[in-house]
């Protein structure tokens, strides 16, 4: 079955985390028309000029523009995606799964029927750190020569041309659920710390840093949003007894005490 370019439209939106520059902005919304792409969601910007983005972007964008959404932070930017790629020139080990904007078509066209994908952007000067890795569920690097660093639009038209072209001749019968939603999986991952905390696996000091590494072994599994819910009830119980345990010893030496005096 081959995908049409309007459920790439409905499905695919294009994230721009504190951009500096209202014409990089405008540049974006016009990269994005020429592919088909309409979805803007525009986070923390340092200039947020209407004018100098509808310039840049021409006329032929202006319906992008008009309907660019504002966030004040990235969590709630994501909370209604299902999946996030996010965008990166750096390589550390420490970094979770990798594809190229070759891989990309292939690797969310079969997910883009049923769920919501944020394709995730950085400015150069900001860079992806280690906070936006866990509203990643993968990774994408953009091949360069030795100057490795791109402007904004151009690595967000890099990405819907490759998407765009995909999509032409794109076939799968491969059916992909609905997703859990990002906004699910951040109230999961909150469950499982605190579940984790009480049975005293993981360090209190930097609970988040050890985080990381179940992040990264759920995103491997698109969790649906009943499988989120499982998770959460075991979670739950966990921590039910864990409370009830230290309650049992608090009991017992109380009496303890009681029989000694």
């Amino acid at each position: 079955m081959m995908m049409d370019h309007v459920t790439l439209q409905d499905h695919i939106s294009i994230v721009l985390m504190q951009p500096r520059l209202p014409e990089n902005i405008g540049a974006v919304a016009r990269a994005m028309s020429n592919m088909g792409f309409k979805d803007l969601v525009v986070v923390n910007p340092k200039n947020f000029d209407l004018n100098r983005i509808s310039t840049m972007a021409t006329h032929e964008a202006s319906s992008v523009v008009e309907h660019i959404r504002l966030f004040d932070n990235l969590n709630d930017a994501l909370s209604t995606f299902h999946y996030t790629i996010g965008t990166t020139a750096r390589l550390g080990r420490q970094r979770q799964e990798r594809i190229t904007p070759k891989q990309l078509g292939n690797h969310i066209l079969p997910l883009a029927k049923e769920n919501n994908i944020a394709l995730l952007f950085f400015s150069v000067y900001r860079g992806l750190c280690n906070e936006d890795i866990d509203f990643c569920d993968i990774l994408v690097n953009i091949p360069t020569a030795e100057f490795a660093s791109l402007n904004l639009a151009q690595a967000v038209m890099v990405l819907c041309y490759e998407l765009f072209t995909a999509a032409t001749d794109f076939t799968s019968e491969t059916f992909i659920p609905s997703l859990a939603t990002r906004h699910e999986l951040e109230t999961m991952y909150e469950h499982l710390k605190d579940a984790l905390l009480v049975i005293d696996f993981i360090n209190p000091q930097n609970p988040d840093y050890w985080m990381k590494n179940f992040r990264r072994f759920f995103s491997r599994f698109q969790l649906r949003a009943k499988e989120v819910k499982l998770i959460m009830g075991i979670c739950r119980q966990i921590h039910w007894y864990g409370g009830f345990r230290f309650q049992q010893g608090l009991n017992q030496h109380q009496q303890c005490v009681k029989y000694k005096e």
